[in-house]
């Protein structure tokens, strides 16, 4: 039986957009399992009621069913050891730990003022209310001002980017030669900006580009989602 994933999506239900669950989508395929998407928005907290927790992604693999990318990574790790390897060892597995806090942390809260208006702009009419009020209350300012000046902030955010783009000067993938977990967890963030803003975040000759350019080609599911290639 295929896994079922639900994955947050936009008013238009093939436009999926959580930087979380994309880290697990690139997982999956990595270890060639078999999926069912469930689109899934903000308001639809019935849906997941089952996973005793509000937020997606929610991976149901027969009778288990996992919440949070992270743990879902780790589920697949340890249940399909036959499969290719998401971390390549104990090692690796901490170093994607790093790599997790880094986005969390660093990349994903420097991204949000670039693109938190195109992100509302293409929610379901149903979640837009509960995205503007829970955003706005976090924030402490509306999306507009959140977002505001964003051609003149872009300089900054791309300045923070430093350690990502020197170890992609050095190598082809995080990972090395073949993208690992690690890879996934800082290109769903990419993919989170790529599914709903138009804004160019990077530069074209920029070598995050470059490999953002190689996990499309490598990945037909996220290159053929819709999306933006600015």
């Amino acid at each position: 039986m295929s896994l079922i994933l639900y994955d947050l999506a936009a008013a238009d239900s093939e436009r999926r957009f959580s930087p979380y669950c994309w880290r697990v989508r690139l997982a999956i395929e990595h270890k060639g399992l078999p999926v069912e998407t469930i689109p899934w928005r903000f308001t639809d907290k019935e849906a997941i009621a089952f996973s005793g927790q509000g937020r997606v992604p929610v991976l149901v693999d027969s009778q288990t069913t996992i919440a949070g990318s992270w743990k879902v990574a780790n589920h697949l790790e340890q249940k399909y050891p036959e499969r290719p390897s998401l971390f390549g060892g104990a090692s690796g597995q901490a170093l994607a730990r790093f790599v997790e806090s880094w986005s969390d942390t660093v990349l994903m809260p420097a991204m949000l003022p670039l693109i938190i208006t195109d992100i509302f702009a293409h929610l379901h009419e149903r979640d837009r209310e509960y995205f503007r009020s829970s955003r706005e209350q976090r924030l402490g300012m509306t999306l507009e001002q959140v977002g505001t000046n964003r051609e003149n902030r872009v300089g900054d955010f791309r300045r923070i980017l430093g350690p990502l783009r020197t170890t992609l000067k050095m190598q082809t993938f995080l990972g090395g030669e073949a993208p690992n977990y690690g890879d996934y967890i800082a290109f769903g963030a990419f993919m989170w900006a790529r599914s709903v803003s138009p804004f160019k975040i990077v530069e074209n000759d920029d070598p995050i580009s470059e490999w953002r350019g190689r996990m499309l080609e490598r990945f037909e599911v996220a290159s053929n989602s819709p999306g933006y290639d600015s």
